[in-house]
């Protein structure tokens, strides 16, 4: 008797679990589907297959989207963006992490309660501050992107120190190693998995962000999501080409999930048991 509840609870969860995967699904299959129609089919039935499969609706937005320089933008601004978060929220954990004073526990709960302050209170004068200071540009939007990445990404490498005995820097000390060799030869390379996770964190938000880049970006700067904002108003109702640059523009984030999947997973299940 018992068995059989188990079996029907498993089969119950089985059904709900792939109701939810035709849900989730059900998006991507109206996106592509759609995108190799013509504007006539898409308005005569969205849910069907298309009656005639074309391929002329990619070509002409992959050159009107300018992909590969708005691709170019998105990479450059994400990476460096990436890159800086990860190098400054690192260093700053750790010092704060291992330096126990009344100042390092004021900066440090200081990064923590900037994580509550949302972009809209502080959009305008951001703004007009690099709009005077001229970095209203790819370098400006970088070191914005440092400032909103930093506090969440200080608070959890400042977690994950905790993990980490002071012995070792010790160690390092009396071995030769000054501080910063300490840090980035002994304590960095075991910082992997929670880099991995704020790399993750920052990665979503900032390749998808829309707001900054369209405060501080021109068009012919623009990065993928601002693009596509700029193509789907000048193609609001051709939407066989809407379409199929949308399909064009999640390309890189499947095909970089696709080759990264083992190294995201493993940091992820790594920083979780640390």
């Amino acid at each position: 008797m018992k068995k059989n509840k188990e079996k029907r609870n498993l089969i119950s969860i089985e059904i709900l679990g792939l109701l939810l995967g035709l849900i989730w699904i059900a998006p991507f299959y109206l996106m592509i589907v759609n995108a190799f129609k013509t504007k006539r089919d898409i308005f005569s039935g969205v849910l069907g297959f298309p009656e005639e499969v074309v391929f002329s609706n990619f070509v002409e937005a992959f050159i009107d989207l300018a992909f590969l320089k708005s691709l170019f933008n998105s990479v450059l601004i994400t990476g460096l963006s990436i890159a800086i978060i990860i190098l400054f929220s690192s260093m700053a954990g750790y010092a704060l992490a291992r330096n126990k004073s009344k100042l390092s526990g004021i900066i440090f709960f200081t990064f923590v309660a900037a994580m509550l302050i949302p972009f809209q209170s502080v959009m305008i004068p951001l703004v007009s501050i690099f709009g005077q200071a001229d970095m209203l540009n790819a370098g400006g939007l970088i070191f914005m992107y440092l400032g909103f990445g930093c506090s969440l990404s200080i608070f959890l490498y400042h977690g994950a120190m905790t993990g980490i005995s002071k012995s070792m820097d010790e160690a390092a000390i009396i071995d030769g190693a000054n501080r910063f060799q300490t840090f980035w030869y002994i304590i960095f390379p075991l910082l992997k998995p929670i880099s991995v996770t704020v790399a993750i964190l920052n990665v979503i938000w900032i390749w998808n962000d829309y707001l900054l880049p369209s405060l501080v970006l021109s068009e012919s700067n623009a990065t993928i999501p601002l693009k596509m904002f700029y193509f789907f108003g000048q193609y609001t109702k051709q939407w066989h080409l809407a379409l199929a640059g949308l399909t064009i523009a999640i390309l890189p984030v499947i095909v970089g999930y696709f080759f990264a999947q083992k190294q995201i997973i493993n940091g992820v299940s790594e920083g979780a048991v640390k």
